[in-house]
Formats: structure tokens, C-alpha cells, sequence
């Protein structure tokens, strides 16, 4: 299976989760920005309409939307249990935290920050409403490992976006369950490998943009 990710970004997730599976695949960057995939310069929009990522391109089709994608990834490779069963009642709950993070962390809080072209009081409106969502979060991380009863996919994506934190300046000293579980979680193997890999990318990928310019 082919990967198409963007180094940091919320496709690192999908990383994490094919390292804990011992999974193979081809792990091939786009820019985002010119929406072009990097080997061949060729139009990204041809692969996903939308020209986002995580991309996860199978056998039998192409795979779009980080929770779909992760999903997917967990059910390819039920040894690696990086899912309940399917119709589960912690398959729901999986899906509740997918969500939770896809809608109240990922596009609430983050994206109006980090992104240069959001308009005037963008940025105030994402922190005003990020204390909500963390202190839900704060609450459930108290006295617990994971989101679920075990690392599973939810994980692999929380960590992703709780990585942005530091370039947002946001402070998670206030959410101290929190501040402990991302500490943690970065020192996973699997988490590990992929946040030194794809921050390796990412310097690449900014020292391309500066020469440019």
C-alpha cells in the first residue's frame, strides 16, 4: 500500500500506526502547498480530489480521511490490536475519540492557528474554545495509559496533533494529565521513530521552501 503523508502533519498518525503493525508500505511526501506529489512533481489532486493528507492508496481503492485511514490500517492488522472489534462497544468508543479529536483538537483548535491565511479573531475563537476540550480531555487522561484500555489508533492520532502544540505556543502545563500522556507517548517506539523521521522531512522540506524564495 501506498502512503502519501506530509512530514508532521496529521498523516504522521497513519506512520505510527503501520510502525506498530510492522507494516510495509511506500511512504510517499506531498506538498501540500502546490498540492504536488514530491518524486514526480505530478498533480496530487489526480490521487485525492481534495489534495489532502493522509492518502492511503490499497488494493482495492483509495482511502481518504485521517479517522477512515487509521481505521483501515487497524483492520488490515488485527494482530497489532490497534482496534477493538468491529460493532464492540470500545469499537464506538474508538470512534467517539476519532472524532473528538478530528473535530474538537484538529479543526477547532489547531488548524485556525497554524493556519497563515486564517482571517482576523480566527486564532482568539480557536483558544477561547480549546479550554473545553482539554479539560474533557484532562479529566479522561487522569490515572490512565491511553485513550482506550490499550494503545490503539485514537493514540496514534492524539499524539500527532498534541505535537503542534509547541509550534501554536500552546501551553499544556494547565493540563498536567495531558502534558504527562504526551511526554509519554512520545518516547514510544513507534512514535519515536516517526517524529524523528518526519521532522528530518520537515527541516528538508523548509530549507527547499527557503531556497526557493
Amino acid at each position: 500500500m501506498d502512503l502519501y503523508f506530509a512530514p508532521l502533519a496529521c498523516s504522521m498518525a497513519s506512520r505510527i500506526a503501520l510502525y506498530e503493525a510492522g507494516a510495509a508500505a511506500n511512504f510517499i511526501q506531498v506538498d501540500l502547498r502546490k498540492k504536488r506529489v514530491l518524486k514526480d512533481d505530478s498533480d496530487f489532486f489526480a490521487i485525492n480530489g481534495m489534495g489532502q493528507a493522509p492518502t492511503l492508496n490499497t488494493r482495492d481503492g483509495v482511502i481518504t480521511e485521517n479517522p477512515v485511514v487509521l481505521q483501515y490500517i487497524a483492520d488490515r492488522f488485527p494482530d497489532a490490536k490497534l482496534a477493538p472489534p468491529a460493532t464492540s462497544l470500545g469499537r464506538y468508543h474508538l470512534q467517539q475519540w476519532l472524532n473528538f479529536i478530528s473535530t474538537e483538537l484538529h479543526k477547532q483548535v489547531f488548524i485556525p492557528v497554524l493556519d497563515p491565511h486564517a482571517p482576523g479573531g480566527a486564532k482568539e475563537f480557536a483558544q477561547a474554545k480549546s479550554a473545553m476540550a482539554f479539560k474533557f480531555l484532562d479529566r479522561h487522561l487522569s490515572g490512565r495509559e491511553f485513550l482506550l484500555n490499550d494503545f490503539s489508533v485514537a493514540d496514534a492520532y492524539l499524539v500527532t496533533v498534541l505535537n503542534w502544540a509547541h509550534v501554536i505556543k500552546f501551553d499544556l502545563d494547565a493540563y498536567p494529565n495531558v502534558r504527562a500522556y504526551y511526554a509519554r507517548l512520545r518516547e514510544r517506539p513507534s512514535v519515536a521513530k516517526a517524529l524523528s523521521e518526519e521532522t528530518a522531512l520537515w527541516l528538508e522540506e523548509k530549507a527547499r521552501e527557503q531556497k526557493a524564495a
